[in-house]
């Protein structure tokens, strides 16, 4: 029911910016919806693991500016394009790692701890690069950015590839079931001999892991390192998961689901750039999205405790 909401407005949104730009429809255009996509959709696979298991992380949007930071100045100062790849991994990774240790040792909401992480990472970037963008000029890194297999290009591969792994992964394998029981109740996953803060700290790395690789694609694209790109990734990254089903309480929810969000927020922000939209009532028009985001999983959540209460009071 709710994957056919979710088209149906997907089907409306296409219809309505055709309507208004006909390029819209237009294949070159089609390209870049999935281009941009690529960072959101990116951040949206960690945040379906992490939804689903109960948490949220509203750091992806400074990680991935600092990510392609630190990548821009590693190469900038003559390291090798992988070297630098994967020493920028790493340092997502312990991102990663520092939100889990904030969640599950000092025991700080995700919100709150995340938080913490959103700001002091978003201060490093701009620290290390002096607050001036790093300009890339090695030429493999902006191949990256530029080269395209099948006339699309690999950072739209790339994103593909972890929704289908990803994906895969959450929906076929013991780690993705694991996830889903912490989400729905931890106590009960814990008495289900599952280990919490184990699975939690893999989701958070797997999230650091994803916005760094995310940041890196982005910074070539742009051909430098920009220490103020990528604010509100993490918006919209959230409204695209929550959109998809998976819900905020934790426990439900799947990667279908969020590949349908991700495409609807993606051809929703770009129509509202080509539409000419100003950008100050595109934040009005986001916030609207999520609310209605929000509501059905509200709806859902009033539906499963009625089903709960229901099914406990037969059993008495």
């Amino acid at each position: 029911g709710d994957k056919l909401v979710l088209i149906a407005a997907i089907i409306v949104v296409f219809a309505l910016f055709t309507c208004l730009n006909k390029n819209f429809l237009s294949v070159t255009n089609m390209i870049n919806i999935l281009i941009a996509a690529s960072l959101v959709g990116m951040v949206a696979v960690g945040h379906t693991y992490l939804i689903i298991a109960g948490q949220n992380d509203l750091s992806p949007g400074s990680l991935a500016a600092f990510s392609g930071v630190v990548a821009a100045l590693l190469v900038s100062k003559g390291m090798p394009f992988a070297a630098a790849v994967i020493v920028t991994i790493v340092c997502g990774a312990a991102v990663g790692f520092f939100n889990a240790f904030m969640v599950n040792k000092i025991h700080l909401e995700a919100f709150i701890a995340t938080l913490v992480t959103q700001s002091i990472i978003r201060g490093f970037a701009y620290i290390i690069c002096g607050g001036k963008p790093v300009s890339i000029s090695n030429k493999t890194f902006l191949l990256l950015g530029k080269a395209r297999i099948l006339n699309i290009p690999v950072s739209v591969w790339i994103m593909i590839i972890c929704i289908v792994v990803f994906g895969i992964i959450l929906a076929k394998t013991k780690f993705g079931r694991s996830v889903y029981a912490i989400g729905g109740s931890m106590d009960a996953a814990r008495l289900a001999g599952l280990n919490p803060k184990k699975i939690i700290t893999t989701c958070y790395v797997m999230m650091g892991i994803l916005c760094s690789i995310g940041g890196i694609i982005f910074a070539a694209r742009m051909n430098s390192g920009q220490p103020a790109a990528n604010v509100n990734l993490e918006f919209d990254a959230i409204t695209a998961v929550i959109l998809g089903g998976v819900s905020f309480v934790g426990g439900v929810g799947n990667m279908g689901g969020t590949i349908l969000g991700i495409i609807l927020i993606q051809s929703f922000n770009t129509g509202l750039t080509m539409v000419n939209v100003p950008s100050f009532w595109q934040y009005v028009a986001k916030g609207g999205l999520l609310l209605f985001a929000l509501t059905p999983d509200y709806i859902r959540k009033q539906k499963r405790e009625k089903d709960l209460l229901a099914a406990s009071m037969k059993n008495l």
